[in-house]
């Protein structure tokens, strides 16, 4: 591949307003190019006929189109592999999220310290055992628990701490990261989701909210992410992206012109309402300030070979590779340093597949059942071994005095612990937290805390925020740094 490094921006952003909470909405593409064949090909229904009819009663009637009777689309193992080396040497912060927790029992090592026993589930991980720190105990006491672990994973938000208000969530912390890393790169941030948009209240497809606690959209398609990182525009496409930001520019003035002639009408309450608005409002008007400085700016020279682009994160047997694929692009984007934040929702709450193509959600309801257990920690350590992939690749790419993986902060973990009866509890979540040895994380160890008395997750969040170079000395309800991690 050719690469050539990228210089400064943010992503376009369009707010909706939903039910009184502000999400926004966008359309998920999905990409229909034929792949090679795979000699494996579990859980795929068998494909219906266009002339299929159903029959009943004498009478035949035709059915319209369906995605049964689309052609196949396979994705092969990929090909990918690592870059020769990385000239950007840059702090880096990925969140990687899976959701309904994970078989718990399995996951958590039975001792602690250094000389720690890793877990069967862990065991995957065995050659990174230096190279990540493993925590148990730590939970988000604010959290509601239940499928609303993605909303609050980075946030560690109280949803319902506002009176009057049935959902209010707060700044994330990669957010406040890519405040600090945003000016210097193309997008200051990436969300990464198998649903594109913002999902719904409670059942978030993003992990990223801003100063209002606004979510931002994530993309879902490996290939639209591509094109909008390394696929050059041209003339009339940069002319038309300033038009687009223009307008936008030109409704944002009359809306902040509006709301301040509306503002001396309104009670205390709905005024603090209005001042979050106008806060998202600002912050829309700063990222469209930093797209324009970026438009005529060249983008990295990337070749999309080896890549499966066309994987599709709802198609149960493409779930192996779109995984991938995405981490794929994410190394990628770190390389060229078009952004050094990114938040990876691996699939939204109460969804997502196992590597054979299990229902993810329903073996986290597994009530104590030893069968489903066993398969839940099946896919517990098929998500680690994508983990792991994308951890070689960083480690493999040589960087200054290290490789990537030396800068760049890896946390892995859910916003739910499905627990040993199948409880949906903010409690003793699963977490690892991996490289960053040169930014002055410590590793090879389990960090374990007692669940009654464990330090908040919001503890860790601050230890990677500051390690990011933020000067911050709090976040949310943390009481410090987590003892141990630095």
């Amino acid at each position: 591949m050719n690469l050539s490094p990228a210089r400064k921006t943010t992503a376009p952003i369009t707010r909706v307003e939903n039910g009184g909470v502000r999400f926004y909405d966008a359309t998920a593409l999905r990409d229909h190019a034929c792949q090679p064949t795979l000699e494996r090909m579990p859980l795929m229904p068998t494909r219906l006929s266009r002339r299929h009819v159903l029959r009943g009663l004498g009478a035949a009637v035709s059915l319209p189109l369906l995605d049964a009777m689309l052609p196949r689309v396979w994705a092969a193992p990929s090909q990918f592999k690592p870059l020769a080396k990385s000239d950007s040497v840059q702090p880096r912060l990925i969140c990687c999220y899976v959701p309904n927790g994970v078989n718990i029992l399995d996951w958590v090592p039975k001792d602690s310290g250094s000389n720690y026993t890793l877990s069967p589930t862990l065991e995957t991980l065995k050659d990174h055992r230096a190279d990540f720190t493993v925590i148990s105990g730590v939970g988000h006491p604010a959290s509601q628990g239940g499928h609303s672990g993605a909303d609050t994973w980075l946030t560690g938000a109280d949803l319902k701490a506002v009176p009057g208000a049935d959902y209010s969530n707060s700044v994330s912390a990669d957010q406040i990261v890519a405040e600090r890393h945003g000016k210097q790169t193309r997008f200051p941030s990436l969300q990464l989701s198998d649903a594109s948009g913002t999902g719904s209240a409670g059942h978030s497809h993003t992990l990223s909210f801003d100063r209002s606690g606004t979510p931002l959209p994530s993309e879902n398609s490996p290939r639209q992410l591509f094109d909008r990182l390394f696929v050059p525009d041209n003339a009339a496409d940069r002319a038309a992206t300033l038009r687009r930001y223009a307008e936008r520019k030109s409704i944002l003035d009359s809306v902040s012109g509006e709301a301040k002639s509306l503002e001396k009408k309104l009670g205390q309450s709905d005024k603090r309402k209005l001042d979050e608005y106008l806060g998202s409002v600002r912050e829309t008007e700063q990222r469209v300030q930093r797209l324009e400085a970026w438009v005529d700016v060249p983008k990295p020279q990337v070749e999309p070979r080896d890549l499966q682009l066309a994987s599709q994160p709802g198609n149960a047997h493409d779930r192996p590779m779109w995984l991938d694929v995405m981490l794929e692009v994410s190394y990628l984007a770190f390389l060229t340093d078009t952004t050094r934040v990114i938040a990876y929702e691996w699939s939204r709450e109460a969804g997502g597949y196992g590597g054979g193509g299990e229902n993810h959600h329903e073996l986290s309801h597994h009530g104590g059942d030893d069968g489903m257990l066993k398969k839940l920690a099946a896919i517990d350590r098929f998500h680690l071994e994508r983990l792991g992939r994308f951890l070689t690749f960083l480690k493999s790419t040589p960087e200054a005095d290290g490789n990537m993986l030396d800068r760049t902060l890896v946390m892995f973990g859910s916003g739910m612990n499905s627990g040993a009866g199948g409880e949906h509890s903010p409690k003793n979540l699963p977490l690892l937290v991996a490289g960053g040895h040169k930014l002055g994380l410590k590793h090879g160890q389990h960090l374990a805390f007692d669940t009654n008395s464990a330090p908040p997750l919001s503890n860790v969040l601050l230890t990677l925020v500051q390690k990011m170079g933020v000067e911050a000395n709090n976040f949310r309800d943390s009481k410090g740094t987590l003892t141990g991690l630095s």
